[in-house]
């Protein structure tokens, strides 16, 4: 059974650096956190988005051609 991880062994990444990964601007990534399909924690008045659940996304999200 695979272990949860504890939260000190969670990157987590800004708004403006998931944006530069997918190559999108910052208001694209508040809208998928706020309509949740990519999770987010508040700090504050900002988001800080695990790393890994922008890649789960972005794999999720990829189409191969045919």
């Amino acid at each position: 059974m695979e272990q949860e991880r504890q939260i000190g062994d969670v990157t987590f990444m800004t708004v403006a650096e998931v944006a530069a990964i997918m190559r999108v601007s910052k208001m694209t990534v508040y809208r998928l956190v706020h309509a949740g399909e990519l999770p987010a924690v508040r700090v504050g008045r900002s988001f800080r988005v695990p790393e890994d659940a922008v890649h789960e996304y972005l794999n999720q999200s990829y189409m191969g051609t045919a």
